[in-house]
């Protein structure tokens, strides 16, 4: 019997171990899933385009076939690549952060420059063109997922660098709840934006009362404005992570002068505003100084990436730089 009891606890002993280990590894991947806002707001915004075209019906098909591969791409492709630089290259982290920050400030960067000075592209044209209407799902599926790899690829690398772990296993474990966590919360969102005008029209034509058809009516005039905002958000927000990113990486390979300035900057706006507003101001402050860094950083890097990536790229794959 002492044994017995003995052994029960040593089993409550492990479970509470466990506990902690669970409670740590979410706290870790909450923490390390906020510094992903910037690339999630704008996967988020960028989604539902590849569903322009198609019938109501295959819109969440389509979308929870997007979702599969999203989670392939984080826990397959780029999971085991991350712990093998977290662990044996390290050094190699911080260089690929600032290329996906470089990445970010640029689409952000070309979103801008694209609003001030408007252009057409065949490319795109083609891209969003119907074509054959058999193949047009499969086209847009296999796009998404391709675009989903370069955000998700953002996403790990900055949720690596964010997680603080003790052990390989609990920052394999944490890095993996981010990437459940962002990808249902991405796809979830992005299956709640798309059906919306459909809620919408059901209302206006079928609620019994003049409250909910007007309510149906206002979903639908709505989701226009609520697409416009998310992709004001998700630029800015790419913008300003980008640019932070950047900034840190440059301190962390001993450039700083720009970041401590930054610092120096933020904390004087901060102490010149009422105490109750003092941390916001700050963070305000340092995240406008940010985004505008990703902007002229991005500006910098549109005709670096339209005149020698685009066409060794173009070269490499034997499509039009366009594309």
């Amino acid at each position: 019997m002492s044994g017995l009891l003995a052994l029960l606890d040593d089993v409550a002993g492990i479970a509470k171990v466990a506990a902690a280990s669970v409670d740590d590894v979410a706290a870790a991947a909450g923490k390390a899933g906020a510094k992903t806002a910037g690339v999630i707001i704008d996967d988020a915004a960028v989604t539902p385009k590849y569903l322009q075209g198609f019938a109501p019906a295959r819109e969440l098909p389509i979308i929870w076939r997007i979702t599969r591969g999203s989670l392939f791409n984080k826990l397959i492709l780029l999971l085991p690549v991350a712990m093998l630089l977290a662990n044996f290259a390290p050094w190699l982290i911080t260089p690929l952060l600032m290329l996906g920050g470089s990445y970010l400030c640029f689409e952000g960067a070309e979103k801008i420059f694209h609003v001030l000075f408007p252009h057409a592209s065949h490319a795109i044209d083609e891209d969003m063109s119907i074509k054959d209407p058999g193949h047009l799902e499969e086209q847009k599926i296999k796009g998404a997922i391709k675009t989903d790899f370069i955000l998700s690829a953002e996403i790990m690398t900055i949720a690596l660098a964010a997680i603080e772990a003790p052990t390989v296993w609990m920052q394999a474990a944490t890095l993996a709840v981010v990437a459940i966590g962002v990808t249902l919360a991405v796809y979830g969102s992005v299956a709640v934006i798309v059906k919306m005008d459909d809620v919408g029209l059901y209302l206006a034509g079928n609620a019994p009362t003049p409250i909910g058809r007007g309510l149906g009516r206002g979903l639908v005039k709505f989701m226009p404005v609520l697409m416009w905002i998310l992709s004001v958000v998700g630029t800015a927000a790419m913008l300003w992570v980008g640019g932070s990113i950047i900034i840190h990486g440059l301190e962390v390979l001993g450039f700083g002068w720009l970041g401590h300035h930054i610092h120096d900057w933020a904390y004087a706006v901060g102490h010149a505003v009422p105490a109750g507003w003092m941390g916001f101001a700050e963070w305000s402050a340092k995240a406008a100084m940010d985004g505008v860094f990703g902007v002229v950083w991005g500006l910098l890097l549109i005709p670096l990436a339209t005149k020698v990536v685009g066409p060794v790229i173009a070269t490499v794959s034997g499509k039009s730089a366009g594309h």
